[in-house]
């Protein structure tokens, strides 16, 4: 996020984004009140169109249901998150990238309250973005870090992008070639 902003790319944090990343690497802020808040704003960002990156947090996964082993509320805040993608997609420009992943397992099966070991989801969409690419299991979450700045023309030097992988070919409408 320091890159995009370093690079005058905006990066607006919805949720708790400013809490997790202390400020950093962020132009914007917009509080919420749990994931149909936070899927209502970036919404709302999507059709004003804001530039830039959107960095989403949907918190009740996390707080409400993994770390208080709620098996059936995660299951209904996914239920919901998944009839609201097709609003979140419709709402998206040709040249918009949508990455949908977590920051870390939070199983509300098991027994302890702390974090779990999973594999987090990561799932790539938008015009520009060929269907059906497995990326695998990646080495670090640097990787969609690396990605993000591969797609506005920028290097991390950390992680290795996926974008060459899902990027369209011949799709001229994304910042990056």
């Amino acid at each position: 996020m320091d890159l995009l902003i370093e690079n005058q790319i905006e990066v607006t944090a919805v949720g708790k984004i400013k809490d997790i990343f202390a400020g950093e690497g962020i132009s914007r802020a917009v509080p919420t009140a749990g994931n149909a808040d936070g899927i209502d704003r970036t919404l709302d960002l999507l059709v004003s169109p804001v530039e830039g990156l959107i960095f989403t947090n949907l918190v009740d996964f996390d707080m409400l249901y993994g770390h208080r082993n709620d098996p059936q509320g995660y299951a209904g805040a996914l239920q919901e998150l998944d009839r609201r993608i097709p609003e979140l997609l419709s709402a998206m420009r040709d040249e918009d990238v949508m990455i949908i992943t977590a920051d870390h397992g939070c199983d509300p099966t098991t027994t302890s309250t702390d974090h779990s070991r999973e594999y987090v989801p990561l799932l790539v969409y938008g015009k520009a973005v060929r269907g059906g690419v497995n990326l695998g299991v990646r080495e670090t979450f640097a990787d969609i870090a690396a990605t993000v700045a591969d797609i506005f023309g920028l290097t991390f030097t950390v992680g290795k992008s996926f974008w060459s992988e899902v990027r369209c070919p011949g799709c001229e409408c994304m910042i990056s070639s």
